[in-house]
């Protein structure tokens, strides 16, 4: 299964937010950090804000944070709510349309990637490597206050 571009940089930013908790980050700070379009991260903020994911402050101090703590941020949920509710493959003009011997496999499939994602939480993303927190905090932040482990 290949993720989108959206979904891959909605990773990206919750990531980065996990690891700068108890802050509002600015939208370009982050896509400054991952080298990635602002206008791009932008759309894909207003997907994570309207999913519930991410709230956000505006005005002169504002951006983005955590609308809930990362422990309690599934990974498969972020995935999913970016990618949407659809097929793997278009079966619209295929001439095997309801009747193909895949399509239920490819079903099966798809839940199971998202139920492996469901077991990871974004706290454990964060911590998953010893190398991302410091990547993700930059040489000039302490990992004091970031994502608490479990």
């Amino acid at each position: 299964m290949r993720l989108s571009k959206f979904t891959d940089y909605a990773v990206r930013v919750c990531l980065y937010l996990g690891a700068h908790q108890g802050r509002t980050v600015p939208i370009s700070e982050i896509a400054e950090a991952h080298g990635l379009s602002q206008s791009n991260l932008m759309k894909v903020v207003n997907q994570l804000v309207d999913g519930g994911f991410l709230r956000s402050v505006r005005g002169r101090s504002g951006g983005i944070a955590l609308a809930r703590p990362p422990a309690e941020i599934r990974m498969g949920e972020v995935t999913r709510h970016m990618e949407g509710d659809t097929a793997m493959v278009d079966c619209s003009t295929c001439i095997l349309k309801g009747s193909c011997g895949i399509v239920r496999a490819l079903k099966e499939a798809k839940s199971a990637f998202y139920q492996s994602l469901d077991r990871l939480s974004l706290a454990d993303s964060v911590l998953a490597h010893p190398r991302t927190l410091p990547i993700l905090l930059g040489p000039s932040e302490p990992a004091l206050g970031a994502v608490p482990a479990k």
